[in-house]
């Protein structure tokens, strides 16, 4: 193939060349021309696409392809700050035509041809100043304000998304699942009853194991002939950054996959491809059964604006790609049926430039995010007293004594009773109190989860409310985000906290970001149990002995709790469900496995760590803990979870051989830490002794640390009691492992004796 002089000279910016091609396309076009079709006819000869149609799917490849250009232009002049264009997917637009602007999309980063054709399903919306707001980082964008280029909308039911390859596919997947499940337990969508899903990526994400999870998930759903019409869009243009996906590797993996219906549609030809995305989108819609659309794209410019592809690929392979373009062809088809003239396409694509450019220099003239508190403002919201009212709430109490069985069986009624009762106590009542509420996992529903924590909770609400999943903690957390997409409050179980690591950007970079990156727009709520922490006797290792919290406490926003006893693990719960219902907080509520059964404080029999259920009308505020010996102010010791009732077996025998009164502190909320709690404790100790059985380099006593130095305690004598560096081994040896009793009284003598 022969080169032009001008591709060689100008092969570092294939943006121009893109641009340039177009204008010579048309200039020079000389096809023949057809009899000019009304609006309602064909576009071209066996289309499924009408002239009407035609024209504003071009429109929305013209918005998308000169946001592009406006982006990489724009970049160099700081007024633009992010350059990952649609280029080679416009297609994607008639997937946006074709569905309602009420289907939940989850949306790759190229879709640029999507937002500006489903901005068209409401009237008064510009696609051209929104997205001119996002790419200038104003915090005048509608959907993000200013904190990322997203594609997003709160009123066309986008989401916006952000980088993380894959992570939006399990939560799409569990918004089409929750549409369903509405149906069986009597929720009202914000939906219209048969929306669908629409999940879009690249041919290079599909491989990866998130993806993967979710597209097994579809699978395993629709296997059991449950509804999940969730429409998975994959936009194989051939390319991941610079990897090439082998061809024909997409049809290959998805043609012939069992429960997960295969289409392929052109999204380089919109007269040819629009009947392909049809019977996709009508085949999701009316089956209700999750359907992979295989639309074929082709990508120009590089991966972003910094990616210069004739630094790994060949000028003649550039040129090869760029002739695909699918505006090219939109010409092709527009010039053929007489819709416009030569001059007329080339006034419309430069009246699009102007428009482009015109947006972005009004957004770059917008203000952007100028301080902290104005970046962190949508991250974490908390308003205490709505909290507070609705974690008290007690209107429901029909629903109690049907759940419990009569006035004489409440909870609150019984004798006092051992943390995993309380828990199971606890769940029965808010399962009670939100009948939008759904508790799900691993083994959770006939069986009653591994330690008998949810037992009876199925035979009560039945599968529609309690019920299995599969064994993948990915998917669970990815149908939280779904259910709680649709208005409901979510209560997924993760078996143990080792588990949850194979997860863990389901929170991090899903459902923890929703708010911030979407402007508080959208919401996660929902409140994750864990078993987790250490000491668990007879049965463990690692990874039934996690304790590595460090890694739920660096998620931005993410509330967790953790309580070493059953009063307060129920008053927990409902403060964690309200957080979750009024300010659509996501949770984690660390529920210590050694303690599940533990009775006894001191010695066998006392029953000392068992405790009345507390009236439903009790609950705790945010960061409060607890305090025992609240007086004593010899040795004051910091802890949570197994170290509370640890140090207070410890505190017997410093006070015998010291003499010495000690004061426990239970901190109960471990993110965020309450640091004005923290210091006011200490500002009363002649002492400090800070217990976390985490490991010593990654636990939660760093941050208590933190907490008292900042405070200027930092001149009172403190000790750290922590786990060793190491994971968990099986049987006896874990305790060599994690802080004991001895290792907490030796830490007291050592202060004692100045060391």
């Amino acid at each position: 193939m022969s080169v032009p002089v001008s591709a060689r000279d100008k092969g570092f910016n294939r943006a121009e060349i893109v641009d340039q091609n177009f204008l010579d396309h048309v200039r020079s076009w000389h096809g023949a021309v057809h009899a000019v079709p009304r609006d309602d006819e064909p576009v071209a000869a066996g289309s499924a696409l009408d002239v009407r149609g035609f024209r504003e799917l071009l429109e929305s490849q013209l918005i998308s392809r000169h946001l592009d250009l406006m982006a990489r232009v724009l970049r160099l002049q700081g007024k633009v700050f992010y350059t990952i264009g649609s280029s080679g997917h416009e297609g994607n637009a008639m997937v946006a035509r074709l569905t309602r602007h009420t289907d939940p999309a989850f949306l790759h980063y190229r879709s640029g041809g999507f937002m500006a054709e489903r901005f068209r399903k409401l009237p008064g919306m510009d696609p051209v100043l929104d997205a001119a707001l996002s790419f200038a980082a104003s915090k005048d964008d509608p959907a993000s304000g200013g904190r990322h280029k997203v594609w997003g909308s709160k009123p066309l039911w986008v989401l916006p998304q952000t980088s993380t390859i894959a992570s939006h596919l399990p939560k799409a997947l569990g918004t089409a699942v929750a549409i369903e499940q509405a149906r069986r337990i009597g929720h009202r969508l914000p939906i219209p009853d048969d929306s669908i899903a629409i999940c879009s990526f690249g041919d290079a994400s599909s491989n990866h194991a998130s993806a993967q999870t979710a597209f097994n998930a579809a699978a395993w759903t629709a296997y059991q002939k449950l509804p999940a019409p969730v429409l998975f869009v994959c936009e194989d243009n051939g390319l991941g950054i610079s990897v090439k996906t082998p061809a024909g590797w997409v049809e290959s993996n998805f043609r012939h996959r069992a429960n997960l219906d295969y289409f392929f549609a052109d999204g380089l030809d919109l007269a040819g491809g629009y009947a392909q995305v049809q019977r996709a989108v009508q085949h999701c819609r009316t089956t209700r059964r999750p359907t992979f659309l295989h639309l074929r794209t082709i990508r120009l410019m590089g991966h972003a604006g910094t990616d210069f592809e004739i630094e790994w690929r060949s000028i003649e392979e550039l040129i090869a790609v760029e002739a695909g373009d699918p505006l090219l062809r939109s010409a092709d088809i527009a010039l053929a049926a007489n819709l416009y003239t030569k001059d007329g396409l080339l006034d419309w694509y430069e009246e699009t430039r102007k428009r482009c450019f015109a947006a972005a220099e009004a957004a770059a003239a917008r203000p952007r995010l100028g301080s902290l508190a104005e970046v962190m403002q949508p991250l974490a919201p908390y308003t205490p007293a709505a909290v507070a009212a609705e974690a008290q709430r007690t209107d429901y109490a029909a629903a109690r004594l049907a759940v419990f069985g009569g006035e004489a069986k409440l909870p609150e009624k019984l004798p006092p009773r051992h943390l995993a009762i309380q828990i199971n106590q606890a769940l029965h009542d808010v399962l009670a109190k939100y009948p939008e509420s759904l508790l799900f996992g691993e083994d959770v529903a006939q069986k009653g989860g591994v330690y008998t924590v949810t037992k009876g909770l199925y035979k009560i609400f039945k599968g529609s409310r309690v019920f299995n999943t599969l064994l993948d903690e990915t998917m669970i957390l990815g149908l939280a985000q779904g259910y709680a997409n649709m208005g409901m409050l979510p209560l997924p179980e993760i078996q143990y906290l080792a588990y949850f690591h194979n997860a863990c950007d389901q929170i991090r970079g899903e459902a923890a970001s929703l708010q911030f990156f979407s402007n508080g727009q959208y919401r996660n709520p929902m409140v994750m149990r864990v078993a987790s922490l250490g000491y668990q006797k007879g049965f463990g290792g690692h990874f039934h002995n996690d304790n590595s919290i460090t890694a739920l406490r660096d998620i931005p926003g993410l509330v967790v709790g953790c309580s070493s006893r059953g009063d307060d693990a129920a008053m927990m719960l409902r403060t964690m469900l309200a957080l979750a219902k009024i300010d659509g907080r996501v949770c984690a509520f660390l529920e210590p496995i050694a303690l599940y059964m533990t009775k006894d404080l001191y010695e066998p029999g006392d029953g000392a760590w068992q405790f009345g259920y507390p009236a439903p009308d009790r609950a705790m505020t945010l960061g409060e803990g607890r305090i025992y010996n609240p007086q004593a102010n010899d040795l004051v010791v910091f802890t949570f979870g197994n170290g509370v009732p640890m140090a207070l077996r410890a505190a017997r025998t410093i006070d015998k051989d010291l003499g010495w009164q000690v004061r426990v502190i239970d901190l109960r909320w471990l993110a965020p830490l309450n640091d004005a709690f923290i210091a006011a404790q200490a500002r009363t100790a002649k002492r400090i002794l800070v217990l976390d059985e985490g490991r010593k380099s990654a636990g939660v006593g760093e941050g208590v640390i933190t907490a008292l130095v900042e405070a200027g305690c930092g001149a009172t004598p403190i000790r750290r009691v922590a786990g060793a560096d190491t994971f968990t081994p099986l049987a006896d040896a874990a305790l060599l492992v994690l802080p004991g009793e001895p290792e907490v009284v030796a830490a007291a003598r050592e202060l004692a004796s100045g060391q």
